[in-house]
């Protein structure tokens, strides 16, 4: 039986819940399970380490504090654009999450308030400062193949098609570009 340590792909389900109210925030019960390399910082820190030795139809249980999940929040990620860096006639109203490309990829950021020249972002994760809790089952455990480990990233079912360039991808010659 097979378990997850570095290098391996690992399939799981599981549904994150906010402890202190018990809502989820996310779950694919019922779906298809989550592959991921495990290693290459495919997952949230403490999701990875808290899984790490698990094996095929084992289930955990655990509570990551925001440190060991997508960290504090951090104000100095609050920023004032000018409204005329948006798409003219543009809808924008506060809450809405949007995305632009920077030179290291998608960033996504949540409108925080808006006026006639300024658009106030929020450029921290939607979870920052959040506790998370996660229920997680250990579907199915196999060798990474070398392109996969080369990659950095699961390919085929739930994983990367390398029809098309895959976001985190930043290899050139891998294939997918």
């Amino acid at each position: 039986m097979s378990t997850i340590e570095n290098g391996k792909v690992a399939f799981v389900t599981y549904t994150g819940t906010f402890p202190e109210s018990g809502e989820v925030f996310d779950t694919n019960v019922g779906g298809q399970p989550l592959p991921y390399l495990v290693g290459y910082r495919n997952m949230i820190e403490g999701f990875e380490q808290e899984m790490m030795g698990a094996s095929e139809g084992e289930s955990r249980s655990f509570t990551l504090t925001p440190e060991k999940a997508y960290g504090y929040r951090d104000e100095a990620m609050i920023q004032d654009i000018p409204r005329n860096q948006f798409p003219a006639g543009q809808p924008i109203e506060p809450g809405m999450v949007m995305a632009a490309y920077s030179d290291q990829g998608p960033v996504q950021f949540t409108i925080d308030s808006v006026d006639n020249e300024i658009v106030r972002v929020d450029l921290n994760h939607l979870m920052a400062g959040k506790t998370l809790h996660f229920e997680v089952t250990v579907d199915s455990v196999r060798d990474a193949d070398q392109e996969e480990l080369l990659h950095g990233h699961v390919h085929g079912p739930g994983g990367v098609e390398h029809a098309q360039k895959a976001e985190d991808c930043n290899d050139g010659s891998c294939g997918c570009c």
